[in-house]
C-alpha cells in the first residue's frame, strides 16, 4: 500500500496517509454530523455536529496509527525492520521487511495490535465518564470506544492476513514446526472468511436490508486477495529459503561509462544484445548509477545525441544494493522504486559484481522442483530457529542416507 501523503516520522518509522482514507473521513464525518450525532443527541447547533464528527474522524485515525505503532515496535524489538506505516481506506498496515524468526515473536507482534485498540476504547470510556455533563462530547467518546473494540475483536478473527490469522499461524507454526504449512492454512482461512463476507454482504443488499452490505463485499474482498496473496508469498517464501543473492545473480555485467549518449548506448548494445540494464560504472569499477530500457525509451529521438546516461539513470542511492552472501528472501522486498525491479550486488569496496533482474528470480523459481533432493528440509521459513532436538534428528536422517 503506496502512501498518499507524508505525515512525518515516529520513533523512526514513516507515517502516511494514502488517498483512499479521504473517503472513509468524509463517511464518517458526514455520517456522524448529520445523522447519528444529532438523533442521539438531539438540541445542538450544526456546527457542534460537525465539529464532533471531525474530532471522531481524526481520533479514530490516530487509534488506527497506534493500532499500526503497536505492531511496528514490537516487530523491531524482535529485530524486523518496520520503514513504514500507511493508513488507508480500510485501516492501517504496518510494512515488515522481514518474517518473524520464532512462533513466539509471530505472537507477539499479532496480538499487541488488537490489545492496542482494547487499550484506546478503556482510554475513550474514561473520557466520556468524565465529560459526562456534556452528553454529545461524551457520546463522540462512547463512540469511538465502541469502534476500538468492534476494531479488536475484528482483527482478532483467525483468518489471514488480520491479526488473528497470525495468531493462528503462530499456533500451528508451533505445533507444526512449519512455518510456510501453517502460513497457507491460515492463509485459506483468511480467503474462506472473505467469502462468507461477500455472501453475506451480497445477501444484505438483495434482501433490501440496507446497502451497508456493500462494505462487507469491499472488506471481503480484500480479505481474499490479501490471502491468497499471503499463501503465494508463503509458498514463494518455501521456494527461495536458503537461496543466495550470489547463487543467482547475473556476474559479469555489461556496463556503460556516465558520460555516454543515449544514443551512443543504443547504437552499441541496445539494438545488438539482448540485455534490459546497464549498470553505470567509474574506471576503478564503482558503481554510479542504473540504466534501463524504460529509462531509455523515455528520452525523445530529437534529445538521444547529447542526453547522457548519467542524466537519466536512477542515482546509485536509490538502487536496491546486496552482496553476495545475503538471503535471496531478504533482498525481495527492497526491490522497488526507480530500479525497475532490478538490484545491484556490490563487493566490500563498492565495486559492481552482479546484477539481479526479474529474469533471473523468475528462473530460480522455476528451476526450484528440478532438484533431485529437497535442499531445504522442512521445517522450512523464515530463518527458522531449529531446536537442537530436531537438529539431531534430521542430521542422523542424512548420516543413515549417506550410508545407504
Amino acid at each position: 500500500m503506496r502512501s498518499s501523503f507524508r505525515l512525518g516520522r515516529i520513533g523512526g518509522v514513516v507515517v502516511g496517509l494514502n488517498v483512499s482514507v479521504l473517503v472513509i473521513v468524509v463517511i464518517l464525518v458526514a455520517g456522524l454530523s448529520f445523522g447519528q450525532f444529532p438523533l442521539a443527541f438531539p438540541g445542538y447547533p450544526t456546527v457542534a455536529y460537525v465539529l464532533a464528527g471531525v474530532a471522531a474522524a481524526v481520533l479514530f485515525l490516530a487509534s488506527l496509527l497506534a493500532h499500526e505503532l503497536a505492531h511496528a515496535i514490537v516487530a523491531r524489538r524482535n529485530g524486523i525492520e518496520v520503514p513504514r506505516i500507511t493508513l488507508w481506506l480500510l485501516g492501517g498496515v504496518a510494512e515488515l521487511r522481514s518474517e518473524p524468526r520464532t512462533p513466539g515473536a509471530d505472537l507477539r507482534i499479532a496480538v499487541v495490535g488488537p490489545l492496542t485498540s482494547f487499550v484506546c476504547a478503556v482510554v475513550f470510556v474514561a473520557l466520556a465518564l468524565v465529560t459526562g455533563a456534556v452528553s454529545l462530547v461524551a457520546g463522540m467518546f462512547g463512540y469511538l470506544a465502541a469502534v476500538n473494540v468492534l476494531l479488536a475483536v475484528f482483527n482478532l478473527i483467525p483468518a489471514a492476513p488480520l491479526d488473528g490469522g497470525r495468531v493462528l499461524r503462530a499456533a500451528l507454526w508451533s505445533r507444526w514446526g512449519d512455518r510456510v504449512r501453517a502460513a497457507v492454512a491460515a492463509a485459506r482461512a483468511g480467503r474462506v472468511f472473505g467469502y462468507v463476507l461477500i455472501a453475506f454482504g451480497f445477501l444484505q443488499v438483495v434482501t433490501g436490508l440496507g446497502f451497508q452490505g456493500l462494505w462487507l463485499v469491499l472488506i471481503g474482498l480484500f480479505l481474499v486477495n490479501a490471502a491468497s496473496a499471503e499463501e503465494q508469498q508463503a509458498q514463494l517464501g518455501a521456494t527461495l529459503h536458503g537461496v543466495r543473492v550470489g547463487d543467482v545473480m547475473s556476474g559479469r555485467p555489461v556496463t556503460a561509462s556516465p558520460d555516454e549518449t543515449v544514443a551512443g548506448l543504443i547504437d552499441r548494445l541496445v539494438l545488438s544484445r539482448r540485455l534490459s540494464t546497464y549498470p553505470l560504472v567509474a574506471e576503478d569499477g564503482t558503481f554510479l548509477g542504473l540504466v534501463t530500457l524504460n529509462r531509455l525509451r523515455q528520452v525523445p529521438p530529437q534529445a538521444r545525441e547529447t542526453t547522457r546516461l548519467a542524466d537519466i539513470a536512477c542515482p546509485p542511492g536509490d538502487v536496491p544494493k546486496a552482496v553476495p552472501d545475503e538471503p535471496l528472501l531478504g533482498l525481495l522486498p527492497r526491490m522497488t522504486g526507480c530500479a525497475d525491479g532490478r538490484a545491484v550486488v556490490l563487493g566490500p569496496s563498492g565495486q559492481l559484481l552482479g546484477l539481479l533482474t526479474p529474469s533471473d528470480i523468475s528462473r530460480v523459481i522455476q528451476t526450484a522442483g528440478l532438484h533431485g533432493h529437497d535442499p531445504y528440509p522442512h521445517p522450512r521459513g523464515a530463518d527458522l530457529t531449529v531446536p537442537p532436538q530436531r537438529q539431531a534428528e534430521a542430521g542422523e536422517r542424512e548420516r543413515r542416507r549417506s550410508d545407504v
